[in-house]
């Protein structure tokens, strides 16, 4: 899984914030490298796969919508995905603070 490849598609297909994007895209990476997608699913988890199946979310759903309705699916149909969804979306230093 490449990240920098991701965060780029992520952009190109649903937008988003900067942060988000390489939320996602960590989050994505984290997942690839855990092994766990693989064994479920059983072929290599790719940029494709990740764009493909978040796609399918509703139309509404923003990109972080998007990663976790997905994110739910397989926790649904397998177990174990819980800790990959997302949160919280560090946007930098509080500009307020």
């Amino acid at each position: 899984m490449d990240s920098r490849e991701l965060t780029a598609a992520l952009e190109r297909e649903f937008g988003g914030t900067e942060a988000a994007r390489r939320t996602v895209a960590r989050q994505a990476r984290d997942l690839a490298d855990s092994g766990v997608i693989e064994a479920d699913r059983g072929h290599e988890f790719t940029v494709a796969d990740v764009i493909e199946n978040m796609a399918d979310a509703p139309d509404d759903h923003d990109l972080v919508e998007r990663w976790n309705w997905w994110l739910g699916s397989l926790e649904t149909a397998y177990g174990g995905y819980e800790r990959f969804t997302v949160r919280f979306v560090d946007d930098g230093p509080d500009v307020n603070a």
